[in-house]
């Protein structure tokens, strides 16, 4: 793509003009906006919406208040507007210019905010968290005898978690005077609006039922808010400023005021392309110059141009899974009426948008609410249907992690289905990167976990766990993909058993991950031409084994691989399969597990893979040590 920034000699010259501070802060606001949409397209990837929305607030609390004040913090609790803060920041100088190059790189800016980066004070990103942290700088700060002011950004989407209530509680009985929560109320949330999703109603009276000093004002207007801090200083009391915001501020088409009758918000996630981008920075720039002229300003910019290679490749893979997997279970749902699906704000990303269509009366939209949905999902089952649940894994796996706990001391059956499993996508960091859902759901009683390998394997997983009378977690890959490699046709799975996909000698490696997978048949086809053939096994379930099966593919072999697209600790291999090897006395056979080791990084997705040492080149080298060993 051909993308235009706005240069650091433009913002210092910008922040060093006698300008009156809200006029000054309307055009760098704008500037922020030019150079989020480099970002993000750079990027391939980011959230234009929400940053759009939020930048003014966060450029006048950044620029104007925190120069002025001492001991100020400031953070966004929601993080999807991590490209607006990063802007602002490497616009006032906090952050080395740069990095407007790095946003999703390895090297980088992650995607949600991360302390690693300088002067972000904690991560963010899992929902619902940030007004607790402040309490927790506001007591330490007390603790050190020191004054200090704490805003936290928050979403109206965000506000749906519970946490949120429950950090909200002791707020006034604590005198907490230093906190000032900023709602983001653009109306609309991951994929429509919040009025539709889950209404929140008056935001105004819900926090001063805690409370709290509440006041609504224009959030896209600084004017206005910097009217409502004044007012809220005078309070004396823990204050929430309801920012009235417009979702995709400053670009007309993108503003979820505009969308008219269109049941889904296009620009919350996600990177535009040559045509779009070029339509929003005309649009931007024309209403800075006539901003400018019009008040008779001495300022001017300029755009300066770079051609950009984004990490957001077009693929011709014959495999979807999330589109595999909408199709089963619609089919499987037009068969069985008792199928139900939850949904926890993600009807795009889980493959639902055709499910509601066809089926309206067994869609439950939770919000983002995800113990609230698990909990909905026992009692279904306790009614005698069959639940599925959706969300991220990350997200499916952790919060709920109790309540799917409870439901399975019931005995019932809940079909948990968690997307975006795993490492990749590298981009949103590691809040999204579900790394460690295998482990936290290992404990749960009655319950098989399985990651289909491809479409066939995600209609034949659908039809088992309707059939089957345990609980069940279907692990899905949510990127495309196209496997260099052919899989047997197969009209069932069984339980413990998997696929070998290519035979070989001396070495046995198991792996259920469809893209991890990919990599490993890239690393056999080098190691071949090293001598070495090791056999290749596709194994779906995470956490259950036929002994027998498994006795059969390897006793010939002389060393067992596992690779795991999670931690090694509670994953697959080092929990499961290393065990399974034991118990049927197969002590000769050495056995090596490979998977993620620290905290995962972000990045592009070939970046993440080959930092993690997962790529085809990383595992070939990899083997090779471990044959030499």
């Amino acid at each position: 793509m051909n993308l235009t920034y706005i240069s650091k000699e433009n913002f210092d010259s910008l922040l060093s003009t006698e300008l009156n501070p809200l006029q000054k802060n309307k055009i760098f606001s704008d500037l922020c906006r030019i150079n989020i949409l480099y970002m993000i397209c750079s990027a391939g990837s980011g959230h234009i919406g929400s940053s759009f929305s939020s930048v003014d607030a966060m450029s006048w609390i950044m620029g104007e208040i925190k120069s002025k004040e001492e001991n100020v913090y400031f953070f966004s609790s929601k993080g999807h507007d991590a490209p607006a803060m990063y802007c602002v920041m490497i616009s006032l100088g906090q952050l080395d210019f740069s990095l407007l190059n790095k946003l999703r790189k390895i090297d980088g800016l992650p995607g949600h905010p991360d302390i690693n980066t300088p002067n972000i004070f904690t991560n963010t990103g899992s929902l619902g968290m940030g007004i607790s942290k402040a309490k927790g700088i506001i007591k330490s700060n007390r603790l050190k005898n020191k004054k200090c002011k704490v805003f936290v950004m928050t979403g109206d989407g965000e506000l749906q978690e519970g946490q949120i209530w429950e950090s909200l509680n002791r707020l006034s009985q604590e005198k907490m005077k230093e906190l000032i929560i900023l709602v983001d109320n653009n109306k609309f949330q991951s994929d429509r609006r919040v009025s539709t999703t889950s209404d929140l109603k008056n935001l105004e009276n819900k926090f001063k039922s805690f409370g709290i000093s509440a006041i609504t004002c224009d959030g896209n207007n600084v004017e206005e808010l910097s009217k409502a801090l004044d007012k809220i200083s005078e309070d004396n009391e823990p204050s929430a400023i309801i920012l009235d915001t417009v979702k995709g501020s400053g670009v007309s088409f993108m503003e979820g005021t505009n969308l008219g009758d269109q049941e889904f918000y296009k620009f919350h996630s996600g990177a535009v392309d040559q045509k779009v981008y070029d339509k929003s920075i005309a649009e931007l720039t024309d209403k800075l110059y006539k901003y400018i002229d019009s008040n008779k300003i001495n300022y001017s910019f300029n755009l300066s141009n770079k051609e950009s290679k984004n990490n957001k490749k077009t693929t011709t893979s014959s495999q979807n899974l999330i589109n595999a997997y909408s199709k089963a279970l619609i089919n499987q749902a037009s068969l069985n009426k008792k199928i139900v699906a939850l949904d926890g704000d993600l009807i795009l990303d889980t493959g639902l948008i055709e499910f509601e269509k066809k089926f309206p009366n067994r869609f439950f939209e939770c919000g983002i609410a995800e113990q609230d949905m698990v909990s909905q999902a026992g009692s279904f089952a306790k009614e005698g249907f069959i639940p599925f649940v959706h969300s991220f894994s990350s997200f499916l796996t952790s919060r709920p992690n109790e309540q799917i706990y409870n439901n399975s001391t019931e005995k019932t059956k809940v079909i948990y289905v968690g997307s975006l499993a795993g490492l990749l996508p590298g981009g949103p960091g590691h809040s999204h990167q579900a790394v460690r859902d295998i482990a936290s759901m290992s404990g749960i009683p009655n319950l098989e976990m399985i990651q289909p390998l491809n479409e066939i394997e995600t209609k034949l997983a659908v039809e088992y766990a309707v059939n089957s009378s345990n609980n069940i977690y279907i692990r899905l890959c949510s990127l495309p993909i196209n496997l260099p490699f052919n899989y047997p046709k197969k009209d069932s799975i069984k339980i413990g058993e998997g696929t070998v996909i290519s035979d070989g000698e001396e070495i046995v490696i198991f792996c259920y991950s469809p893209l991890i997978f990919t990599e490993l048949w890239k690393a056999k086809e080098q190691l071949v031409n090293n001598n070495i053939n090791p056999k290749l096994i596709s194994f779906p379930w995470l956490n259950k084994f036929s002994s027998n099966w498994i006795k059969n593919q390897i006793e010939d072999f002389k060393h067992v691989i596992t690779i795991d697209d999670h931690y090694i600790e509670g994953g697959f291999g080092e929990k499961f399969i290393s065990n399974a090897i034991k118990n049927i006395d197969a002590s000769h056979i050495k056995v090596t597990n490979i998977g993620i080791d620290e905290i995962p990084h972000s990045g592009t997705n070939e970046e993440v893979i080959d930092y993690h040492g997962l790529s085809a080149s990383k595992l070939k080298q990899k083997i090779i040590n471990l044959i030499k060993s």
